[in-house]
């Protein structure tokens, strides 16, 4: 695996798993939702996981058509590093694609079958990696919905920037849901 995949490889590795942690920590109040129309601990769990296997599944096609795939240039890279900042930026919402919410089943499994979900998914991009070829490190393989097409690098900065979101969310849900709890 080249070096630079390796590393992003590994920062997402522990994000993910600092998020599964906290996620765990917060016991039978990772299924409560804080409100209406909000989702439990678990459901951002389970969104990422299912964001995941999507990111895996569009670039093991793309690889199939490498001839295709092509340089994304400096507009490419400007609206990679736009994505990154917007998902870094505190408080700051974006509504789950539709085609994304399309895939995410209605029922959510516990924590430790999403766990084991992740890890295998997890294990199919690391093979990817693996054998993703030097020659296409600087084409666009995965079309982000906001941001357009992304190189490898880009697409791994993007799943960290991802989780990372999300772990904000997930705090803030595990002091709502604590909050609440203590209250009754």
């Amino acid at each position: 695996m080249n070096h630079r995949l390796h590393l992003r490889l590994e920062h997402l590795e522990r994000a993910t798993n600092r998020l599964l942690d906290t996620v765990e920590a917060m016991g039978e109040r990772a299924t409560v939702a804080p409100g209406p129309e909000q989702w439990s601990a678990v459901q951002v769990v389970q969104h990422l996981l299912v964001a995941e296997t999507g990111v895996g599944q569009y670039i093991e096609k793309k690889l199939r058509e490498a001839d295709t795939l092509r340089p994304t240039g400096l507009a490419g890279f400007l609206k990679s590093r736009l994505l990154r900042l917007a998902l870094r930026l505190p408080g700051l919402r974006f509504k789950v694609p539709r085609y994304l919410a399309e895939l995410t089943p209605a029922e959510v499994p516990a924590l430790p079958e999403l766990r084991s979900q992740w890890e295998a998914t997890r294990r199919h991009l690391e093979r990817l990696l693996n054998e993703y070829p030097g020659k296409l490190l600087s084409r666009a393989i995965f079309k982000h919905p906001r941001s357009g097409m992304l190189t490898i690098h880009q697409t791994l900065d993007f799943m960290l920037d991802h989780v990372l979101h999300h772990q904000k969310q997930v705090e803030r849900i595990a002091a709502s849901v604590q909050k609440a709890g203590a209250g009754s």
